[in-house]
């Protein structure tokens, strides 16, 4: 009888606390000898089924009546479990932690020897391809003691997530940053939504540039155009040439520009090109596990341009289907992908016919599905006039944001600069004229808000 899981089998039958806690964490699977694991099977049925543990004889009742095993198997599980006598309390921390070790290691010998298999094509439905995420899956089991909030019980816990300053992944832009506070939060999907040819595709590339610049390590994935066409814009916004100049640049200046981006940061840039509608967030998660095992490059943050033509994982592109609920299955899909890697998705949408030509752009304007602002976190609008082609200008218009108050700075004003693919703050005077900035001179302080300072003022407000 192996020593662990003897040990295992024998707390699930007496210790309720212990068998609660892992239960949810362990797999048949795990148990190699097919006694132990039809054993296990027992106690877990009757526990999903009862809500209680099964005594040594509820499970050889149990086994009893079963038509799926010998009579040999019968006595060999009566005979193993009338061995699992109650033996001295063990520590139920230490057991907690030896049974997620059994469980990690288990799960990556399963999925080794199942890689095996697949390399030697005797998987009816795996493939190489599959191998990385199996792997990973192994390797990243966890057992999650967290079982919900409790108001009262854990204030002292909320008061310090009030306090804590949130990891987040800065714009280079002020305002940006001040309607976000302080950047992308990680876990969330955020949209940038234009016309053709205003410049989404711009705002993403010198974002991306912007956090290779602040060294960290960005995915930018594209399926509208070229790996190239991409690298390209980032080269002009990095390199500080115009994308006429990049083409008559010699070769030796060309490589000492690139050499002093490297000097600069210790972040990373990939870009992945994917053909139109090809690409669903399945084929993201398996670049990012090809890229970490592959490059040892882990994405602190992810551009799709854009996310109208990904795929769906879920629906199949030709279905009988809404746009509507085919668009707001890829963005709660891509919000799951940043969920689980932990990081911020940025990604684009078109504005529709109304609103291509409409110079004060709102949610109602969003292409093809209403289902992708419900979902989003965080999303925007730029809004482009003759005006302002004309001053070298761009409007940023919030249209949602979970990060912080969208009516403060609800519209401003940012440079561009479209030769070298860049955006930049403009003087504060250049919001003066911007409708909805959240500058308000006749009412400068409302409910102890500052509105021309951004800042609370609570002296002499009753709380």
């Amino acid at each position: 009888m192996s020593r662990i899981e003897s040990t295992i089998l024998r707390n699930l039958l007496y210790n309720e606390d212990y068998a609660r806690k892992v239960v949810p964490f362990i797999e048949s699977e795990y148990f190699h000898d097919r006694t132990e694991r039809m054993v296990y099977d027992e106690v877990f049925n009757h526990l999903e089924k009862y809500n209680t543990l099964p005594t040594k004889e509820v499970i050889a009742i149990s086994v009893s009546q079963s038509n799926e095993i010998t009579d040999e198997e019968h006595k060999n599980v009566t005979e193993y479990v009338n061995g699992l006598d109650k033996d001295e309390p063990i520590d139920d921390e230490w057991l907690t932690d030896e049974t997620e070790k059994f469980c990690k290691d288990k799960s990556l010998y399963n999925a080794i020897m199942e890689s095996i298999k697949i390399y030697d094509d005797k998987s009816k439905d795996k493939t190489v391809e599959s191998i990385p995420e199996l792997v990973g899956k192994a390797l990243s089991i966890s057992f999650d003691p967290n079982v919900g909030h409790d108001y009262i019980d854990d204030s002292d816990e909320r008061f310090e997530y009030y306090h804590r300053k949130e990891d987040k992944i800065p714009f280079d832009l002020e305002l940006m940053n001040k309607i976000t506070k302080g950047g992308l939060s990680r876990k969330s999907l955020n949209i940038v939504m234009a016309g053709t040819g205003v410049g989404k595709s711009l705002f993403m590339c010198h974002m991306a540039a912007g956090n290779l610049t602040d060294g960290k390590n960005v995915l930018y994935i594209t399926l509208e155009m070229a790996e190239e066409r991409i690298a390209e814009r980032i080269d002009a916004n990095l390199l500080n040439v115009s994308m006429e100049d990049l083409r008559s640049l010699p070769k030796d200046l060309y490589e000492q520009k690139i050499s002093g981006v490297r000097d600069k940061t210790v972040g990373k840039l990939i870009i992945k090109e994917y053909p139109t509608a090809a690409a669903h967030a399945g084929h993201f998660r398996h670049l990012l596990n090809e890229l970490r095992l592959k490059r040892s490059f882990n994405a602190d943050i992810i551009y799709i341009d854009y996310i109208n033509i990904c795929a769906s994982s879920r629906i199949k592109a030709n279905a009988n289907i809404n746009s509507y609920t085919y668009i707001k299955s890829i963005a709660e899909e891509l919000r799951g992908l940043a969920v689980e890697k932990n990081v911020p998705i940025m990604s684009a949408t078109q504005t529709n016919r109304v609103g291509f030509s409409n110079t004060d752009v709102e949610l109602i304007d969003t292409a093809e599905s209403f289902g992708l602002p419900a979902t989003a976190d965080f999303m925007i609008a730029i809004i482009s006039t003759e005006d302002l082609d004309n001053l070298d200008q761009i409007a940023v218009k919030q249209l949602k944001n979970r990060y912080n108050d969208p009516t403060i700075y609800k519209k401003f004003v940012v440079g561009l600069d479209r030769s070298k693919m860049r955006l930049y703050d403009v003087e504060d005077n250049a919001q003066n004229e911007i409708v909805g900035s959240g500058i308000d001179e006749d009412l400068p302080i409302t409910n102890g808000f500052n509105k021309n300072t951004r800042e609370y003022d609570f002296e002499g407000i009753q709380l």
